[in-house]
């Protein structure tokens, strides 16, 4: 006669958080300002605006935008602001910055809102593997939100993990 399997795992307190169930959708878009200024170096600030004017905004409609000069100009903060005033009313997010830094921004702001309250005194696994760009920022952060409450905190999956933090 057979021995009956038991999931130890599926009846422990253990709580597993997968960041990639938080992973918003919409697209994402790396908006290359270089083009807008003259020779892709200098910013010349009665071009710019017209391009700015005249530049359909309503393709980004529910897309996060990040903004960034991919040459070496110097670009003043007002040029990201006034290109961010037009985004705003059909972006998602705009940010400066390369994609990385959007993703990184992006999951600072749902971190911020996850409640953790159910959490409190479990230990909790953060999942390690993700099929989505989920940023180490966002690990971190996560984990430094749940420290105060969680019993234990281990990065992976629960069938292998590296221990992170324990309450003494």
């Amino acid at each position: 006669m057979a021995e009956e399997i038991i999931n130890r795992v599926a009846n422990s307190k253990l709580k597993t958080i997968d960041l990639e169930d938080f992973y918003p959708k919409g697209q994402r878009i790396l908006f290359d300002i270089s083009d807008w200024l003259m020779e892709g170096l200098v910013l010349r600030e009665k071009d710019f605006r017209n391009y700015v004017a005249e530049h359909d905004w309503s393709q980004y409609k529910d897309c996060y935008v990040a903004l960034h000069c991919s040459t070496d100009a110097i670009v003043p903060d007002w040029a990201y602001m006034l290109i961010s005033v037009q985004l705003q009313e059909y972006s998602k997010l705009t940010v400066i910055g390369n994609l990385k830094t959007l993703e990184s921004i992006l999951f600072a702001e749902i971190i911020s809102k996850i409640n953790v309250s159910e959490y409190k005194g479990l230990p909790v696994i953060i999942k390690g593997c993700s099929n989505k760009p989920v940023p180490a920022n966002a690990l971190v952060l996560l984990t430094q939100k749940l420290k105060p409450i969680a019993k234990s905190i281990m990065f992976g999956e629960a069938c292998s993990f590296v221990p992170l933090f324990k309450h003494k």
